[in-house]
């Protein structure tokens, strides 16, 4: 008999433990929190985070186990990073400049869940609760819509989402979840929503108004609209398609716009977000990623 040694197999058993969930984005942070935090399995409902007032706060559940957190390591830099750096999301805190403001969206607010998003952000206790991006996003999302309407967002999808193999409910978390495989199923949502997570799964719910990148970056955002982000092109490219995810590891972020960062001259300079903690230290910048999708919402 063959015998293999026992490094490798545990390196082939850590290998496939991390590929077997399909949810795709991957943003989980380690970022090291004040409050307390148990970590959840993917199988669980929810995990408990305990204020600093001695609140017991839940905290949605995790969507996988792709890791790319080690990105938002904060470097202690002792020399300055070069102007042109490609990857800022390795530069050390940039928060607003004195010359810089965060400031409202020019665009008036049609949504009463949006505003409800960014209410609840702004009086929120914990405001970094770790965990994975897509369940805090989602997670804010839902308790603004049952707050606004008394239930959450499934009662309302129309029954014209539904296809051949999903409810209209499982069309929604699938493409929000951006659960991209090679199989039929991915492949019968539409096209022109995949790989756009909560912006795609929120806009073909007929619950919002999807915004490229150039709308976001030219000023189009509303405080509380939803946002998909890819770091590389080609990532976002073979989602959409079908990815096998035993393959493709991307690289994507879902969070919530709070509002736009302008310099003296009224020049956008970045975007403000809410995240579970992993880039919401400081606003985001267009070099940061390669592909942009928001959802202003209308609900």
């Amino acid at each position: 008999m063959r015998h293999i040694p026992l490094k490798m197999l545990l390196k082939k058993s850590i290998t496939y433990s991390a590929f077997i969930v399909l949810m795709l984005l991957g943003c989980t942070s380690t970022k090291q929190n004040k409050q307390n935090t148990n970590v959840s399995n993917a199988g669980q409902n929810a995990t408990q985070a305990h204020s600093s007032t001695g609140k017991t706060v839940t905290v949605i559940r995790s969507y996988g186990f792709d890791d790319h957190s080690y990105i938002n390591i904060r470097p202690a830099l002792t020399t300055a990073m070069p102007s042109n750096a490609k990857d800022s999301l390795v530069q050390s805190d940039t928060g607003t400049g004195e010359n810089e403001s965060v400031l409202e969206s020019s665009v008036d607010s049609k949504s009463p869940v949006a505003d409800k998003i960014v209410e609840n952000y702004l009086n929120s206790e914990i405001k970094e609760p770790g965990g994975h991006c897509l369940s805090v996003s989602k997670g804010r999302f839902e308790k603004a819509y049952k707050e606004v309407h008394g239930h959450l967002p499934y009662q309302d999808l129309p029954n014209s989402m539904a296809t051949k193999l999903y409810t209209p409910k499982q069309v929604f978390n699938l493409l929000y979840a951006t659960a991209s495989d090679t199989d039929e199923g991915w492949r019968s949502l539409p096209v022109e929503y995949r790989g756009k997570g909560n912006a795609g799964a929120i806009a073909y719910a007929g619950m919002g108004t999807l915004v490229d990148s150039t709308g976001i970056w030219n000023g189009q955002l509303n405080p509380g609209a939803l946002m998909q982000v890819w770091r590389y092109k080609e990532d976002y490219k073979q989602v959409v398609q079908g990815a096998n995810v035993k393959k493709l590891d991307p690289y994507g972020h879902s969070f919530i716009f709070i509002g736009y960062v302008r310099d003296e001259n009224e020049t956008i300079t970045g975007l403000k977000i809410a995240d579970q903690g992993f880039q919401s230290y400081r606003p985001l910048v267009p070099r940061d990623y390669d592909v942009w999708w928001a959802v202003n919402l209308s609900i």
